[in-house]
């Protein structure tokens, strides 16, 4: 073997070659938060493994993880509450730089769910060094950093390994007054429920997978998965907003019930106010949905009640994960205009309310 060939027992493998790059999507066997663990498995694992008995949580705790609320926020001071979260996942799309933006908005909406201004973000990145070239890891950590710098906050610092499935994501902190906190378990019996995003990102990443989804609809997909949920920040200032989370893998039925239990009322849903990302409802009547939707539902399903006219593609809309969807607010009736009138100015032209609160428990869907 010549002097050129020759190679340490210390040098790092050769990078893979462009040509034999895998599809971002071929290399995780769930995308998004599509893969999530189940709510049902969930909760019997925290059931099991937190908060041991007799430790007295700190007062200054002030959303902990009692109601399955987006962060954890704790109080610094009269005027300053630190939100902290972390958010990551698999492959969504095959393109990198797409992923890195997607995963990052994602992780960075809970901060806006809680009502808070994001301040900064640590990387949380796993990789398979072996299979993807440098290159394309870079472009996945690019898109994360510009959506980050978007929101005006750095990415400061973080964490890698060599993974077999790739994996990104971030911690993100932010700041809040510790009266304008929004739990998702403060609504009030009368709220109407707003959405701020179209549902269907589930049903959008399944087509993509199965090589079935078109440029349009694509370009549909990461526009809506990488747009700052940023009016939060604006929402929690309105005394009328009661709650507010944001809906991602547990899906639209799974994150209102999350809400409705908080608040010992039951969740009434429009179905037909709610609105849906363009040709889902086609993809969902032609297969395109994925296992989490039924996970979801098996976990849940026996606390919702649907309407007779409702079927099996409604029910699959209603559980599909929402990989960085759209914020969720509980809020009095006499300030829907307001609360629309703040995603209008947001650019989420298509907000609307779909359905209330009202004394029982449950959700139901008509």
């Amino acid at each position: 073997m010549n002097a050129s060939a020759a190679t340490s027992p210390n040098s790092p493998p050769p990078a893979p070659s462009q040509a034999a790059t895998p599809r971002l999507t071929s290399l995780s066997h769930g995308g998004g938060c599509g893969c999530k663990i189940a709510p049902g498995v969930l909760s019997e694992i925290l059931k099991n493994s937190s908060n041991l008995p007799g430790f007295n949580l700190p007062p200054q705790l002030l959303v902990g993880i009692e109601t399955a609320d987006d962060a954890a926020v704790y109080q610094l001071n009269d005027e300053q509450a630190l939100i902290a979260t972390t958010d990551f996942f698999m492959p969504i799309v095959d393109d990198p730089y797409d992923f890195g933006r997607i995963a990052a908005t994602n992780a960075i909406s809970d901060v806006y769910a809680m009502g808070g201004t994001p301040i900064m973000a640590l990387g949380l990145v796993g990789m398979p060094i072996n299979v993807l070239p440098l290159e394309t890891i870079a472009a996945i950590l690019r898109g994360g950093q510009d959506v980050c710098r978007d929101a005006g906050i750095p990415i400061a610092g973080g964490h890698t390994i060599d993974s077999v499935e790739p994996i990104y994501g971030l911690v993100v902190m932010g700041l809040i007054h510790p009266s304008l906190v929004k739990k998702n378990s403060g609504a009030k019996a009368g709220d109407v429920l707003i959405l701020g995003k179209p549902l269907g990102v589930g049903i959008l990443s399944a087509a993509l997978k199965k090589e079935r989804l078109s440029p349009e609809g694509y370009a549909q997909m990461v526009a809506t998965t990488t747009q700052l949920n940023k009016p939060g920040i604006a929402l929690a200032k309105l005394e009328g907003v009661h709650a507010l989370t944001d809906v991602t893998g547990f899906g639209l039925a799974g994150h209102t019930l999350e809400m409705a239990r908080g608040a010992g009322l039951q969740a009434q849903i429009n179905w037909a106010a709610v609105p849906l990302l363009d040709g889902v409802h086609a993809l969902a009547s032609d297969g395109m949905v994925t296992g989490a939707s039924g996970r979801n539902w098996a976990s849940y399903g026996g606390e919702v009640t649907l309407a007779a006219t409702l079927g099996d593609v409604d029910r699959a809309l209603l559980s599909d994960p929402q990989t960085s969807g759209g914020l969720l607010v509980a809020c009095a009736p006499e300030q829907a205009d307001d609360v629309l009138a703040i995603f209008a100015q947001g650019g989420f032209a298509r907000a609307a309310v779909i359905g209330q609160l009202a004394p029982g428990a449950g959700l139901a869907v008509g």
